[in-house]
């Protein structure tokens, strides 16, 4: 009998060793029951390849830097509605808030570097130490901060402040002319604040003397900032999550996700690449 003539005689004669083809047949019979092992292992391979990538991208977010996009406009001009910048988290060391929702719990920071005055700083709202909050360092531990008549003074001594000229854009939803000056802080450091009121709420406070392992914090727009002066208030080291240090990308929000045909017009490309110091 010739087993080509009847193949389905084939396993059985497999599963009882018949034949002069019995090797054979369980060949195929093994490859058939190992067919499955292998779309597994494949699965397996996918899985681990995902992992992989979220592990190396929790390190790169805990470690090196994290995005962050602008959602207010207490920055202006430095930083604008919808731009999108990446923070150093290596800038000041690491605390619990480095790592995302704080889930390694520790008090203080560890390789902690001292922040500068002027430096752009992320940080926790000491309120509730999770909401994220960005404004430009101004006062350091030990120092008397005051604003009187819409100028800072730092230990007594007013910070220069000079007339540059108009911000001209949208200013709250509305487009508007806000008076723009370059400030100079003691070390140098020297941006551009909006003053949009001539006697805002904030231009006059009292005298605030910085608690030792805290610091001072101001939005660059001035009228328009919840800030260290009301609001926010003394912010501990602790709570510093990075300093801001690149605009990698900007949307003046004229074009919904849905809209594709508007993205490559509604992108601010005079600022991706822009440094934020």
């Amino acid at each position: 009998m010739n087993n080509t003539d009847h193949p389905a005689d084939a396993p059985k004669m497999a599963s009882e060793g018949l034949g002069p083809h019995a090797e054979t047949d369980n060949v195929i019979v093994e490859t058939e029951v190992r067919a499955p092992a292998k779309k597994q292992e494949s699965w397996v391979e996918v899985v681990k390849t995902i992992v992989y990538a979220l592990l190396i991208a929790g390190v790169i977010r805990s470690f090196l830097f994290q995005p962050f996009n602008i959602p207010s406009g207490s920055m202006m001009d430095t930083l604008l509605v919808g731009d999108y910048l990446f923070v150093s988290k290596s800038a000041y060391g690491y605390s619990r808030y480095s790592f995302p929702f704080g889930v390694i719990p520790f008090s203080g920071r560890f390789f902690a570097s001292e922040p500068k005055r002027g430096d752009i700083v992320v940080f926790k709202w000491p309120r509730d130490n999770s909401t994220d909050y960005i404004k430009r360092l101004v006062g350091l531990p030990g120092d008397r901060i005051q604003v009187k008549d819409g100028v800072l003074y730092i230990n007594d001594k007013a910070v220069p402040k000079v007339k540059a000229d108009d911000f001209v854009g949208d200013y709250e939803g509305q487009i508007r002319h806000v008076d723009r000056y370059r400030e100079t802080l003691p070390n140098g450091v020297s941006y551009y604040v909006l003053d949009r009121d001539r006697d805002g709420n904030l231009d006059n406070t009292e005298v605030f003397l910085v608690p030792e392992g805290h610091y001072f914090m101001m939005g660059d727009n001035r009228d328009n900032s919840d800030d260290s002066r009301a609001g926010v208030g003394y912010v501990p080291f602790e709570n510093f999550v990075g300093k801001a240090e690149i605009i990698f990308f900007s949307t003046d929000g004229s074009a919904r996700i849905w809209e594709v045909w508007k993205w490559p017009f509604a992108i601010r490309y005079d600022r991706v690449g822009h440094f934020t110091y």
